[in-house]
């Protein structure tokens, strides 16, 4: 089913200079080309990633829409479009990949070798009144009132899950529990650290109670944010510096140790609380960081460094599974959400997600 539609005028916050408060503007949003679909945005979550393009850590072209944990309905079919009905309630994450290369093939779609390639990286759909190009950030732009994106990111879950709540499941929770389920594959009875309890580490901590983790320990400096941990499954937490989590293993250290937090220092003092054979899954680090290790001790204890992008996350599959284990009350989203906000609040949105308050801010159109 093809739906043709005319050029759309939408609200979008926009990023004209990194560093800046977002300006809340009418945009032109073009139809769905080829294999493409349009979403009408009923929820999208403030991810750090979205900030830290917009404070300039990684570059990128300006004016720029930015958000990617995106849960709405589709009300526009591009030609070619199949599986899919205007209706259906999606969720968007920012993996758009070929599906046919040898890395998409191992089940790796994040990582697509044709990533940042494929046609719908060349035709952002976003346009200023005058006809300036607005960019696509993270292949989504979702702090808007719709989005158009390629077919491979957008996801069908149940009509009965809360929009606000599936949003979610677009980046944070994809990333921190697939770092330990997927990534890592924490096996039952192990014993698991999370370091950093943001977003995406309070998820890795409920990756690791899924994975039936005998220990589960979370390290933020945080009082609230290891508050949280506790209730999602955490048995012990502490500052960073003390000593409590380790002792917590008798001083043998954990099987698997997740480095959630952005800091070089961070994932360097990971390293120490790794039991022999342990595994080390760093999930995101800013860039230029730089972590020194000792590749004797790494070599002699067998310890192993895995890299984490999006948790290996094959949205087509995860997303449905973790909107079941959602529906059937083993994985918590709507304690993770602290504030809701409307799109012409973005900017306090940020505010509250940068100093640390918010677990995680859900914009609303």
């Amino acid at each position: 089913m093809t739906v043709e539609a005319p050029v759309s005028r939408v609200r979008a916050a926009l990023c004209y200079a990194f560093g800046e408060p977002w300006q809340v503007e009418q945009v032109d949003l073009r139809p769905a080309a080829a294999g493409e679909v349009g979403v009408r945005v009923a929820a999208c979550a403030i991810c750090h990633s979205d900030l830290a393009y917009s404070r300039g850590a990684w570059g990128g072209h300006l004016p720029a829409v930015y958000g990617h944990e995106v849960a709405g309905v589709v009300d526009e079919l591009g030609e070619g479009v199949d599986g899919m009905r205007v209706g259906d309630h999606v969720v968007v994450t920012l993996i758009r990949a070929c599906g046919r290369c040898a890395t998409c093939l191992r089940g790796l779609p994040a990582l697509c070798e044709r990533r940042g390639s494929l046609a719908a990286d060349e035709r952002w759909p976003l346009r200023l009144p005058g006809g300036e190009p607005v960019h696509q950030a993270l292949r989504t732009a979702g702090f808007a009132e719709r989005v158009v994106v390629d077919l491979s990111q957008v996801v069908p879950v149940p009509s009965a899950i809360d929009l606000q709540a599936a949003s979610l499941l677009g980046c944070g929770v994809l990333t921190g529990v697939g770092a330990v389920l997927t990534t890592a594959a924490v096996e039952a009875g192990s014993s698991v650290c999370v370091v950093g309890l943001g977003g995406v580490g309070l998820n890795a901590v409920q990756g690791a109670a899924l994975a039936g983790a005998g220990l589960i320990a979370g390290v933020d400096p945080m009082a609230a944010k290891r508050e949280a941990a506790l209730e999602l499954g955490a048995a012990v937490v502490s500052a960073p510096g003390d000593e409590a989590a380790l002792a917590a293993t008798g001083g043998r250290g954990f099987d698997t140790v997740v480095v959630t937090a952005p800091s070089g220092p961070a994932a360097e003092a990971a390293l120490q609380l790794l039991a022999d054979a342990g595994a080390l899954v760093l999930v995101g680090m800013p860039s230029g960081a730089r972590v020194s290790i000792d590749p004797e001790q790494v070599a002699e204890r067998g310890l192993r460094i895995l890299g984490s992008k999006v948790g290996s996350a094959r949205p087509q599959l995860d997303v449905a599974r973790l909107a079941s284990l959602y529906q059937g009350g083993r994985l918590q989203l709507d304690r993770l959400i602290t504030h809701r906000l409307p799109l012409d609040l973005i900017n306090e949105g940020i505010e509250a997600a940068e100093s640390g308050e918010a677990l995680k801010v859900v914009i609303v159109p």
